[in-house]
């Protein structure tokens, strides 16, 4: 059993177990609150370390769920990892206090008798052990221990119905004076006292305790007692008050429930979309919520039509009416509303009369959860502006069910009240697809459906710019659907602008930020041309160039708008309209303002990979670059680098577009430079040509012959790489050419280098040779050891290929040496490669394998996942040599995997053919080192 109910913990096989810390068991806690139902791994962190956990709290979870999982050895649970964050799934021998005492008083409440009522609930309260969730802290915990102890509360109030109805008031006498003192202003709990001293034969002390109540709500709350307690107390006056009798001889003098009076039933909700397509998950998920559900999202992802639809499948469950108020909060043309104004709403709308109605906020408040106590309503509060407009709004009791929609994320909302928190985003292509098939109709959206297609990418299933099409469309029906496409692809958000602002798109998207401050509408419009899909803080600092503490502090209020979305990496990325909307702010601006912002992020990413470039590459010559117009990154180690190039790889190509689109030619460069050595490691081969095709346009400005010497090096190695092997000569032999022309030494053998690659695609293993040696013989002369070891070992590579395996073997053992003398372990894992080549065309297997593993090993090691695919695909023959099938075909499948990964669909083809033959030797080719 797992217990909330009390101090936290669990019991397996006989004990009492071991939950670990206090910041451990409130991770069990958190998960085993919404048991058997998905928490992200955000929602997680919230709950544990408050509305901003620390950078680390996400790997800490992590932690704790792994420690979680050994001390509920035993206790029927168990701790699955789902997309986004945890599951805990219980089972019959693994269940949860809190659910239990859930489903006790659920089916107490579903009409049974009186005597079966109260025996459920006299058992779903025994489960209680103190204070809910007691020993843990934090925002989380108060709030969730407070929301879970009205619960117990309403639990005990039915109950004290229930005996009510069964006439045992006398006995109930001291349990409602207890709870009368201590809810002085709760109706329900004063009308259950009074019945309770009514059946004790104290008619007398019922009057007094009423003439007390009523006074207290005068002077506090500025209001009469409500018509149910009216009515109790005017049968009290009206039944005479015989003398006290034994328990047992008792009258019920007083039915416990009054005759129905005439009472305001509120219906507010305004009418169902008529159109409402998918949302099934979304609708599952406010199936599963507790008392209070925040939907948020950008203006426009229909939040209030969820809302609505939930709201009208689930009428029935809210047999005291519905609530509904527009907050205003991101209203184009009104201040928000008041919360008071509200409250005054919701009380006429509860049949209290206007002259009732308390003129203090307080008071109105107070008066608001006094009447909806113990009722089961539906409240709806659209477009809230922040927690303080909704928190006056709340009931006080577990028995209402809220539901807030904002374009913030409310995160005191959260924190303090334990809202399930319901993130709104785009719609899915199926989704989207139907919603445009409801509103034209399914023959049109078939007969146009090119057309259909493009709409629904270009509106990226964004609800308010799919129904604005549509209405486009109906209201325009001689129109072809491509003519509205290509209107949104020139135009974006603009091409759906209307005078009516609630039909316009972009008059949508500005209400969320109406209320910022210039400069966070700056920072919003920079954004959205900033380069990459999507950006980390770092770079939006550069971008706008604030301080990073000061980039944070904006982006959290993009984000708490729903205008900007922070993914599990701590990346920040925005709808494709959104960004364009601000990209239209940003051309606004004036362009000195929005290119100094471009250079500054571009020379952020420039310096930084730079810096990442020299632990991936660090014998390859530096470049001098300008001076960073923003502060790089300074990176620790080479994981590091790869962890951010992996990163922002996407963001640096954005980058280098940028940089040729304003003529920064160095930049673009310099950037194809700086990408050079990640792209070969991880097999961007595609990526790579693209960069230093850019790089070659910006070297033809430049006019520095050692800059287009390198460029057409890199440029044949692309084509090198792509097998396109007439470019590759073309670009190399310039390269050698210019080299020559300039005595520039160094360059002239790393041409020679790349030419032996080059014709070893051709099967010209014998001029490869020759370059290769013409390569060694230069690098030697001019004293680069590290170079000299890397040409010995392909000298010894195209050996091996041509036959002479000794001389091959000499040469690739003594590159060996200079590798491990010089810590070169790209070069040293390339070499390995090599003797495991010889090894086994020298029916050598076991040897073969030997240097392959170690290889790979170091290929993983360094993130060369390149030429760690080819090597395994090599590994797999030596297995095959030695009869171990079984380990052949699992290196093979890992070697597939790559290849595919890396978009070489004709080397994963090779190798799925080896797959199903047996015996056959490999034929390969090298990628080398840079």
């Amino acid at each position: 059993m797992l217990r909330l109910l009390g101090e936290v913990s669990a019991d397996g096989d006989g004990r009492v177990l071991d939950l670990g810390p206090a910041k451990q068991r409130c991770v069990f806690a958190a998960l085993a609150v919404d048991a058997d139902r998905l928490v992200p791994l955000d929602r997680l962190a919230e709950r544990v370390w408050g509305a901003e956990p620390p950078p680390r709290a996400r790997s800490a979870v992590h932690s704790y769920v792994s420690r979680l999982r050994q001390a509920l050895a035993g206790a029927g649970v168990a701790l699955a990892r789902r997309t986004g964050g945890y599951v805990l799934e219980t089972s019959p021998a693994g269940d949860v206090d809190l659910r239990l005492f859930r489903e006790l008083a659920a089916r107490a409440r579903g009409g049974t008798g009186d005597a079966e009522a109260a025996r459920l609930l006299t058992e779903a309260l025994a489960l209680w052990r103190g204070e809910a969730l007691a020993g843990l802290t934090g925002d989380w915990a108060e709030a969730e221990r407070e929301r879970l102890g009205l619960e117990r509360l309403a639990a005990e109030h039915d109950l004290a119905d229930v005996r009510l109805r069964l006439g045992h008031g006398r006995e109930l006498v001291p349990e409602l004076a207890a709870r009368a003192a201590q809810h002085p202003l709760d109706e329900r709990v004063a009308g259950q006292y009074l019945l309770a001293l009514d059946q004790a034969g104290r008619g007398t002390d019922a009057l007094e305790h009423y003439r007390r109540v009523r006074a207290r709500l005068i002077d506090e709350l500025g209001a009469e007692p409500g018509d149910a307690l009216q009515e109790i107390h005017r049968r009290l006056l009206a039944t005479p008050d015989p003398a006290p009798a034994p328990a047992a001889a008792v009258p019920r003098r007083l039915p416990v429930t009054p005759a129905p009076t005439p009472a305001a039933v509120p219906r507010q909700l305004p009418a169902t979309p008529a159109s409402f397509v998918g949302r099934d998950r979304e609708l599952a998920e406010l199936d599963a919520a507790g008392t209070v559900a925040a939907i948020a999202g950008a203006g426009g992802i229909g939040k209030t039509w969820l809302a609505l639809r939930w709201a009208a499948r689930n009428a029935g469950r809210f047999p005291d009416g519905q609530l509904f108020v527009d907050l205003r909060g991101f209203a184009p043309d009104e201040e928000p509303m008041d919360p008071a104004e509200a409250v005054r709403g919701f009380l006429e709308a509860l049949g209290v009369e206007p002259r009732r109605v308390p003129a203090a906020p307080h008071s109105r408040a107070a008066l608001f959860r006094s009447l909806v106590a113990g009722k089961r309503l539906l409240l709806v509060l659209d477009n809230a502006l922040d927690t303080g407009q909704v928190r006056p709004l709340l009931p006080g009791g577990g028995t209402c069910t809220v539901l807030v929609t904002s374009r913030n994320r409310l995160p005191g909302l959260l924190a303090r009240h334990a809202a399930r928190h319901l993130p709104l985003d785009v719609l899915s292509g199926a989704e989207a697809r139907a919603l445009l098939a409801d509103r034209l109709g399914a023959a049109r959206v078939a007969a146009e459906a090119p057309a259909v297609d493009r709409l629904i990418a270009l509106c990226g299933g964004f609800p308010l710019a799919l129904g604005l099409a549509a209405a486009n469309a109906c209201t325009r029906p001689g129109l072809p659907l491509a003519v509205l496409a290509d209107e949104l692809a020139d135009r974006g958000p603009a091409a759906f602008a209307d005078d009516d602002p609630s039909a316009s798109l972009p008059a949508v998207l500005s209400w969320s930020y109406r209320s910022f401050a210039p400069e966070e509408v700056t920072a919003f419009a920079l954004l959205g041309i900033a380069p990459g899909p999507d950006i980390g803080l770092p770079a939006a600092a550069a971008l706008t160039g604030l301080s990073p503490d000061a980039a944070a502090a904006v982006l959290a209020r993009l984000t708490g708008a729903s205008l900007v979305v922070e993914d599990a990496a701590e990346r920040y990325r925005m709808h494709d309209l959104v960004r364009r909307h601000a990209a239209d702010l940003a051309h606004e601006l004036p362009a000195d303002v929005r290119d100094a912002a471009l250079r500054r992020v571009v020379d952020f990413l420039l310096h930084t990979a730079h810096g990442a470039d020299r632990w991936l590459a660090p014998h390859r010559p530096a470049v001098a670059l300008d001076p960073p117009e923003a502060e790089p990154l300074v990176l620790p180690d080479a994981d590091a680098a790869l962890a951010w190039f992996d990163t922002e790889h996407a963001c640096l190509i954005a980058a280098q577009r940028v940089a040729v689109a304003h003529g920064w030619h160095r930049a673009t460069w310099h950037l194809a430079w700086a990408l050079t050595a990640y792209q070969q490691r991880r097999g961007h081969i595609h990526e790579r040509l693209a960069v230093w095709l850019a790089g070659l346009a910006a070297a033809e400005h430049l006019g520095d012959p050692s800059i287009a010497t390198r460029t057409h090096r890199f440029l044949g190695r692309a084509y090198t790489n792509l097998q396109q092997h007439d470019k590759a000569i073309e670009h190399l032999d310039r390269a050698v050419a210019l080299a020559e022309r300039h005595d520039d030494d160094l360059n002239q053998a790393r041409a020679h280098y790349e030419l032996a690659r080059a014709w070893e695609q051709q099967q010209g293993d014998a001029k490869a040779v020759n370059h290769a040696k013409h390569a060694l013989r230069l690098h030697r002369a001019i004293g680069d050891a590290v170079w000299e070891a890397r040409s010995l070992n392909q000298v010894g590579w195209y050996s091996a290929r041509l036959g002479d395996h000794e001389q091959a073997r000499a040469h690739c053992e003594a590159a060996l040496a200079l590798h491990r003398a010089h810590d070169d372990p790209e070069a040293e894992a390339h070499t390995l490669d090599s003797l495991g080549y010889i090894a086994h065309h020298a029916d050598r297997p076991s040897t073969a394998i030997e240097h392959y593993e170690q290889a790979v090993g170091l290929f993983r090691r360094l993130g060369e996942t390149y030429q760690e695919a080819d090597t395994l695909a090599a590994l797999g023959h030596s297995y095959r040599a030695l009869g171990r099938d079984d380990r052949a075909r699992a290196v093979w499948r890992e070697a597939v995997e790559r290849y595919e990964e890396q978009g070489r669909p004709d080397d994963a083809q090779r190798i799925r053919q080896d797959l199903d033959r047996p015996g056959v030797r490999p034929v390969r080719q090298r990628a080398m080192t840079v």
